[in-house]
């Protein structure tokens, strides 16, 4: 009997050892509740995800608030920044990313220098220097393919970055020159390698084997500095000579056209605009043929317009003369439709108008022009598709709102570092939408209150999502209790009667609501966590005295060290019923760091009240990746929120949104991507799709040996078994999955996301990675099954 024992225990041994991992799962031993809000995602006009995305306005720079482009450079392409010449200097004012692109040389192999120096302030956090091998550029910090030489603004480091639509550093290594002073700076590229000189010393080496960067153009770019250039040479010391030419004075975001026989005059109006700080001036003079402006949508990516799908618009237009809207060609050689409106308005007098193209072209402008003399003024342009392609009636594209809602979403954050811009208030948000003003943003200067809170909040309505959203921690008490009243209070209150006549009579019902974003993250200052703590205060007092229902988020900055957590705990337990937590989620093991800061957060607040009723929301889950590395550790993640059950209101990636090749801020982590025609879904879309269309209310004890990540879950009828596996090795896991209490039967059904960690979706190839499914006839209770390398697996069983 012994030696049976034995026998059994060695062969139950040689079994394990012949797997690369075992699972293991008690169905009759539920160990939590999990949150219906598990899938959940954070949206904000970062990098234009709403205004030039969800909000259906075609027009960028509606209302002409973008400053007129200053010198246009012959044989360059100014991408933002105000930059000027004089004698022979070229100068840039400080700006977060603005770039002058040199379009007349491709360069592969060779040498690039120029003379820099900074003119206004020696910041260690600013820089500017060179882009070389430049492609696909456009408007934004990373909108662009290349790399990076740039010096500091305190003459002590030089840095060398690859952007490929993100941001990546290379190498930055120390110098030690006078910023104020102009030094040479000198780049030598050759094949993967490239040498960098500063006043002739060589400075940095490197060699980039993983480049895809082998040929582009030169371009200069500033970051946060006032700098001056001189003297680019490229080749063999040839020098790039800078000469410039007058622009017409129409704003930025718009291009003045004129038929060659035509003369005007356009001018950037201050004297008492429709909307906003400016109108624009449209003067024809004299001669034959069109004079006008053109819009081309976000930064100029085109207008998308098909065959026989109307298009509505308005503008605003004062003075006396027949003005024509029409859809064109980005040359306006073509017309595809237009309309003539006649106006003899004094005073500004708003026009409607519709076009249906008889052709379609996805790189389309809407034109503004005059065919005999006269003048205009034009503002506040509108141009959005047909309600048959709006979301729900509402003035959202259709093709982006669906997306949403086919990820599987149960709740959406609104919010994020856009809140904190000062002039983010909610009762500019509401009503007309052509005399809501503009603010200047945070992630966008010339910002548009198309789209706000109250317009968020109806989405998500139509939509079926829970919604959150953040307010500016500055706003007013009163300004607070009143944005309440309009939003939950009924018809017979003052603000609710306001919210009935903007066209909402049934009151939203918020049930969740943040004061602030990420406040005190410039550093753990007691002060400012206290000035945090008494605006939450005064909100949450105004607020909750209005509706007690509200539950409130707060969103005081976690440093797990820090005293001032136990002091902002302290402050606003009892308040706040969630504290917001935001994790770096790009690498394969974040969700360890993860599971280990929600339960030493857990264990401080029951340390701190052992009654307490506060809990986390995860609003953003952050990184900078979008490709399947992110969607693995976006599945891990969802596994760590199982296992903390009720602690967690919800998980929510970040960002839902992001326009292709439009990376204007560096956060290059969007779950579904467009284009001015095109919506199609990242890997992390998938992940969440697939693990929301699987969703049990119930975890079940399991363990896992070996190098997976697993959680197991079921249904309150417990008639359902449901895996969450995720692989995060690039190997094959063979592993022995055992369940007690549950014996399957029928078919197995098997979902499984995977791929190499870099793999993404792109226009051209939208469905490269989707989740596959597969049905096998079920092993009964024990069972091996072959996990792939860097996976995400969904595994069925029913009885």
């Amino acid at each position: 009997m012994k030696i049976n024992c034995l026998l059994a225990l060695a062969l139950s041994a040689s079994s394990l050892a012949a797997q690369d991992a075992v699972i293991r799962v008690d169905a009759g031993k539920v160990e939590n509740k999990i949150t219906p809000y598990l899938y959940g995602a954070c949206m904000e006009d970062v990098n234009h995800e709403i205004y030039g995305g969800l909000y259906d306005q075609k027009i960028f720079g509606e209302s002409f608030e973008e400053p007129v482009s200053m010198d246009n450079f012959i044989g360059f392409t100014r991408c933002e920044g105000v930059w000027k010449l004089q004698d022979g200097q070229l100068s840039v004012q400080a700006h977060s990313g603005a770039k002058l692109v040199y379009d007349d040389t491709q360069l592969s192999d060779g040498t690039v220098g120029v003379d820099l120096k900074f003119t206004n302030g020696t910041s260690s956090s600013n820089n500017a220097g060179l882009l070389l091998r430049v492609g696909e550029y456009g408007g934004g910090a990373d909108n662009f393919d290349g790399y990076e030489v740039s010096l500091f603004a305190d003459g002590k480091r030089l840095l060398l970055g690859k952007h490929l639509h993100n941001w990546q550093e290379l190498k930055t290594t120390p110098v030690d020159v006078d910023p104020t002073q102009w030094n040479r700076m000198e780049v030598k590229l050759d094949g993967d390698e490239l040498v960098i000189l500063l006043n002739d010393c060589e400075v940095l080496r490197f060699e980039d084997r993983d480049t895809g960067l082998r040929n582009g153009k030169v371009a200069f770019r500033n970051w946060g500095a006032d700098v001056s250039y001189r003297s680019l040479t490229i080749g063999s010391n040839t020098p790039v000579k800078l000469l410039t030419k007058a622009t017409p004075q129409v704003s930025g975001m718009w291009d003045a056209f004129a038929d060659l026989t035509a003369a005007a005059v356009y001018k950037q109006i201050a004297d008492k605009p429709f909307h906003g700080r400016y109108a624009q001036q449209i003067e024809y003079l004299a001669g034959t043929g069109k004079v006008g402006i053109a819009n081309r949508s976000l930064n100029r990516w085109g207008i998308s317009v098909r065959q026989g799908e109307k298009k509505t618009g308005s503008l605003y237009l004062k003075g006396k003369a027949e003005v024509r809207v029409a859809l064109q060609s980005v040359d306006g050689e073509k017309e595809y439709a237009v309309q003539c409106i006649r106006t003899n308005a004094g005073d500004w007098k708003k026009y409607t108008f519709e076009l249906t193209p008889d052709k379609t072209d996805e790189n389309a402008r809407l034109a503004i022009y005059l065919e005999e003399k006269g003048r205009i003024q034009v503002d506040m342009v509108t141009l959005m598709n047909g309600a048959d392609r709006q979301f729900c009636g509402l003035p959202l594209r259709n093709d982006i709102g669906q997306a949403m809602v086919d990820q599987g979403l149960r709740f959406l954050r609104y919010g994020g570092t856009m809140v904190n811009a000062p002039e983010y208030r909610f009762k500019k948000m509401i009503g007309d939408r052509a005399e809501r003003p503009p603010y200047k943003g945070h992630w966008y200067t010339y910002s548009t209150n198309g789209f706000g809170i109250e317009d968020f909040l109806h989405f998500c309505e139509k939509a079926g999502f829970m919604p959150a959203y953040a307010v500016n921690v500055e706003e007013s008490a009163q300004d607070m209790a009143d944005m309440i009243e309009y939003l939950n209070g009924s018809v017979d209150t003052k603000w609710g009667k306001k919210r009935a006549e903007n066209g909402h009579p049934e009151p939203y019902g918020l049930k969740y609501l943040e004061i602030g974003n990420e406040e005190v993250i410039w550093g753990d200052i007691e002060a400012d966590y206290q000035h945090y703590i008494d605006r939450f205060n005064d909100i949450y007092e105004a607020v909750h005295a209005k509706d007690p229902e509200v539950q409130f988020i707060h969103s005081a900055w976690w440093r797990p060290e820090s005293p001032n957590m136990e002091k902002v705990f302290k402050a606003l337990d009892g308040k706040a019923a969630y504290w917001d937590y935001h994790p770096w989620t790009d690498d394969l093991g974040s969700h360890v760091n993860i599971d280990r800061e929600l339960t030493d957060m857990k264990a401080k607040f029951l340390k701190w009240n052992p009654k307490t009723s506060m809990r986390c929301a995860i609003f953003e889950e952050n990184g900078n990746l979008h490709n399947v590395q992110r969607a693995i550790v976006h599945a891990t993640v969802q596994n760590v929120v199982r296992r903390h059950g009720d602690f967690i209101l919800t998980t929510c990636a970040a960002n839902a949104l992001q326009p292709y090749l439009q990376n204007d801020n560096g956060w290059d982590q969007g779950q579904i991507f467009f284009t001015p025609g095109q919506v199609w879904g990242m890997p992390t879309f998938y992940a969440q799709q697939m693990s929301s269309a699987h969703h049990h209310p119930l975890r079940l004890w399991s363990e896992t040996v070996g190098e997976l990540d697993m959680t197991a879950t079921t249904n309150e009828a417990r008639d359902e078994v449901i895996l969450h596996v995720v692989n995060t090795s690039s190997e094959v896991r063979e592993t022995q999955v055992s369940l007690s209490g549950f014996i399957p039967k029928g078919n197995m059904e098997i979902y499984t996301l995977s791929g190499e960690l870099n793999d993404e979706n792109l226009p051209d190839t939208p469905t490269r990675i989707l989740p596959k499914a597969t049905w096998k006839q079920a092993p009964g209770s024990d069972f091996t099954y072959s996990f792939p390398g860097y996976s995400y697996t969904i595994v069925v069983l029913k009885k």
